[in-house]
C-alpha cells in the first residue's frame, strides 16, 4: 500500500501540498488530476525520493519497484528491442551471470529465476509493446539513434511499462503519442496488474484506464472512486453540498452575532450574551469548495462567408521528394463549416497532408483550387519554441496591430486570455498551457475562414481542453485538426478522414470502432468500413426488401417516442425548484440520464433517416 501521511511539501517557497494524507491500495489504477502548477509532478518527485518533504511521510512496501517514465530520452547504437529489454534489470543481471556462473547449485537457481519472471517471453513482450505504441517489427531492429526525439520517448515510455513496476507513476504519457497509440496505451494501462498513478489531462484516458481520481487543488490531495466522469458528478455534489452548508453556517453566525449586539449592554443579559460569544468562537468556518474559472478561448470570426468549396483537391500527389511523394492519389473537398479529424498513425502524412492544405506545400501533381481570399490560421505544437521568449504577450500583440492605441492592444490581449499583469509577463516565464493560448490567439487573430490544429492539446488541462473545444463548435468557419484528445475528436469533429497508404480517405465508422480496428492489430493500416474518396458521402445500399425497411421505420419511430416520453419526464423531475439543494446526488443522476437519453434519441432519429432514405430508394 502507498500510504500518504501529513504530507507538506514546499518548492521555491511556494506551500503545494498542506498537511494531505492519502492511502491507495495495491492493483489500484489512479488518476492524479488538478489544474497546472499544483503540484502533481512534484508530488511525484516525493514519492520517487528525489525531493524531501517539509512534513509526513509516503511509505512504501519494502519490495516494491517503483518506475517512471525517464526525463531524457534514450540515444545510442543499440536496437530499439534492446534497450526494452535491458529495462528488466533482474533479468538483465541473471542473464549476465548465467553467462559466467559455474556452481552448479548458482546456475539451478539462476534459471529457476528466469522460468519464474518469465524471462524467456520477454523478447515477445517487449516487441508487442513497441508495436503498440507504434514500431514496425523492422524499426524495432533499427539503432535508437536513428529516430527523432519523440519517437525516443516512446522507447523510454516502452522500458518503462516493459518492466512493469510494482508502482507504476506515468507524467503525461500521451503527449508524445498519437491517437492510435493512445489508444493502445489506454487498453494496456486498464489491464495493468498492479498500482499505476498517471498525470494526465486526457479525459478519455482518466475515463477508461482508472478506477480513482487523485484530486490535488489548493494543496490538498482528495481521492475518489471511479471515473473520471463519476468524479465530476461526485465534486459538482460535494460543492453543492459544501455551499449549502457555508450558507447556513453564515445565517447561525448572523443571528448570534444580532443576539449579542443586542443584549451585551443589558446586565440581566449579559450572560447570555457571553454565552452566544462564545459559541461564535467555537463555530469554526466551513471552507467552501471554490471553482477556479477557466479561461475562455475565443476565434475570432471572419469577415467575409466564402462561396464554397473553399478548398478543392484533385488528384494531387505531395510531399518533399517528387520521386517518394508522402502522399498520393488525394482527392477531397473542405466547405466552410466542416469539422474534420485526421486519423492515422504518425509519420502516415497527416502533417503532410496539413501543409499542403495551408499552402506550404505545392503538390508535384494534380491540382489544389483554393476560394479566393481565402484565409488559413495554422497551428502546431513545435510553434511553441518559435515564440519570442523575450517578449510579453502584449508585446507579441502589439506586433500585429501596428500604430493603434495602447487601450486597444491592451483590450486584444484581454481577449485572448492576458489581461492586466498577465499581458507583460514574458513568454519564457509563461507555462506550456499559456504559450499554447497565446499562440492561439495569435495564429486566429485576423479571423481566419480555416483553422488548422495540428495536437493543439499538448499543453491544455482538462478545463482548457473543454473550453478550446468549446471555442471550436462557436467558430463559424471551417476546422482541420490532428489530436490524440479523443475527447476533443468526438466533442467537435463531423467527419474523419484516415492518412493511410500514402493517400486520403473518408472513414464512415466512428472512434469505438476505430479504437477496435487499432487494438485487433495495431502494426496493421486501419482499415475503414467503407472507403471511399475524402470529401464524397458513403453510398447508402440500395434494397428491395421494402417490407423489412418499414418495419426498421416503424421501429425507429417508436424508440424515438419512447425516449423522447423519458425525456419529458426527466425534464419535469429536474424543474422542482429545490432538487438541486434537497438531493444534489439524484440531481447529478437526473442530469447524466437525460445526457444519455439524448443520445440515445439522436441514435433513433438517425436510424431514422437512414431507414427512411433506403426506403424512398427502394422505391424509386
Amino acid at each position: 500500500m502507498l500510504s500518504i501521511t501529513d504530507l507538506s511539501v514546499r518548492l521555491a517557497g511556494r506551500l503545494l501540498i498542506d498537511q494531505s494524507s492519502v492511502q491507495i491500495t495495491p492493483a489500484s489504477r489512479v488518476g492524479l488530476v488538478g489544474r497546472n502548477g499544483t503540484g502533481k509532478s512534484t508530488l511525484f518527485k516525493v514519492i520517487r525520493g528525489e525531493l524531501t518533504a517539509e512534513h509526513g511521510t509516503v511509505t512504501l512496501p519494502p519490495r516494491w519497484r517503483v518506475g517512471s517514465l525517464a526525463q531524457e530520452a534514450p540515444n545510442g547504437p543499440e536496437s530499439l528491442i534492446e534497450i526494452v529489454l535491458r529495462a528488466d534489470l533482474e533479468r538483465d543481471a541473471l542473464l549476465a551471470e548465467a553467462e559466467s556462473a559455474t556452481d552448479p547449485h548458482r546456475i539451478a537457481e539462476i534459471q529457476t529465476r528466469l522460468v519464474d519472471i518469465d524471462a524467456h517471453s520477454a523478447p515477445s513482450r517487449a516487441a508487442a509493446i513497441l508495436s503498440g505504441l507504434g514500431f514496425s517489427a523492422a524499426d524495432q531492429l533499427r539503432p535508437c539513434a536513428e529516430f527523432s526525439g519523440g519517437w525516443r520517448m516512446r522507447v523510454a515510455l516502452a522500458a518503462t511499462l516493459f518492466a512493469a513496476p510494482d508502482l507504476l507513476l506515468l507524467d503525461e504519457p500521451t503527449n508524445y503519442l498519437d491517437l492510435e497509440g493512445t489508444l493502445w496505451l489506454q487498453d494496456h494501462l486498464a489491464h495493468y496488474p498492479r498500482t499505476v498513478i498517471v498525470i494526465s489531462h486526457d479525459r478519455d484516458l482518466l475515463d477508461s484506464s482508472v478506477d480513482q481520481i487523485l484530486h490535488l487543488e489548493r494543496g490538498r490531495l482528495t481521492l475518489y472512486k471511479g471515473t473520471y466522469s463519476s468524479f465530476e458528478e461526485q465534486r459538482a455534489a460535494r460543492e453543492l453540498l459544501d455551499a449549502k452548508q457555508v450558507k447556513r453556517q453564515e445565517a447561525e453566525r448572523a443571528r448570534l452575532q444580532a443576539f449579542v449586539d443586542r443584549f451585551k449592554a443589558k446586565a440581566s443579559k449579559a450572560r447570555q450574551a457571553q454565552s452566544r460569544v462564545k459559541m461564535l468562537e467555537r463555530l469554526k468556518p466551513i471552507t467552501a469548495l471554490v471553482t477556479e474559472d477557466v479561461r475562455e478561448i475565443t476565434f475570432p470570426a471572419p469577415e467575409k462567408i466564402l462561396s464554397p468549396p473553399i478548398i478543392a483537391v484533385d488528384n494531387a500527389s505531395v510531399g518533399y521528394d517528387p520521386a517518394t511523394p508522402v502522399l498520393s492519389r488525394v482527392t477531397l473537398r473542405i466547405d466552410n463549416d466542416d469539422r474534420i479529424a485526421l486519423l492515422g498513425a504518425n509519420g502516415n502524412g497527416k502533417s503532410t497532408l496539413v501543409k499542403l492544405l495551408a499552402g506550404r506545400l505545392a503538390p508535384f501533381s494534380g491540382r489544389v483550387t483554393r476560394a479566393d481570399k481565402l484565409s488559413i490560421a495554422y497551428f502546431a505544437q513545435h510553434q511553441l519554441d518559435e515564440l519570442n521568449e523575450d517578449a510579453s504577450a502584449y508585446d507579441h500583440v502589439r506586433k500585429l496591430m501596428g500604430d493603434a492605441p495602447e487601450a486597444r492592444v491592451r483590450a486584444r490581449a484581454g481577449a485572448i486570455g492576458f489581461s492586466g499583469k498577465a499581458a507583460d509577463t514574458k513568454a519564457g516565464k509563461l507555462s506550456g498551457g499559456e504559450k499554447a493560448r497565446l499562440l492561439l490567439g495569435l495564429a486566429t487573430f485576423f479571423g481566419p475562414n480555416m483553422i488548422i490544429l495540428d495536437e493543439p492539446t499538448n499543453h491544455l488541462d482538462i478545463d482548457s481542453r473543454a473550453a478550446l473545444a468549446e471555442a471550436i463548435n462557436e467558430f463559424p468557419g471551417a476546422v482541420i485538426m490532428v489530436s490524440h484528445d479523443r475527447y476533443l475528436i468526438e466533442a467537435c469533429a463531423e467527419r474523419l478522414w484516415i492518412v493511410a497508404d500514402r493517400t486520403v480517405t473518408n472513414y464512415d465508422g466512428d472512434l469505438d470502432e476505430y479504437r477496435r480496428l487499432v487494438l485487433s492489430s495495431r502494426n496493421a493500416e486501419p482499415a475503414p468500413r467503407e472507403r471511399s474518396v475524402a470529401g464524397e458521402k458513403p453510398q447508402r445500399p440500395k434494397s428491395d426488401n421494402r417490407g423489412s425497411l418499414k418495419k426498421r421505420v416503424a421501429e425507429a419511430e417508436a424508440e424515438i417516442a419512447r425516449v423522447s416520453e423519458i425525456i419529458a419526464k426527466i425534464d419535469t423531475a429536474l424543474a422542482l425548484p429545490d432538487i438541486f439543494t434537497r438531493d444534489p446526488k439524484q440531481a447529478a443522476q437526473l442530469s447524466k440520464a437525460r445526457a444519455n437519453a439524448t443520445d440515445a434519441l439522436a441514435r433513433a432519429e438517425e436510424s431514422w433517416l437512414e431507414a427512411s432514405a433506403e426506403l424512398e430508394e427502394a422505391a424509386s
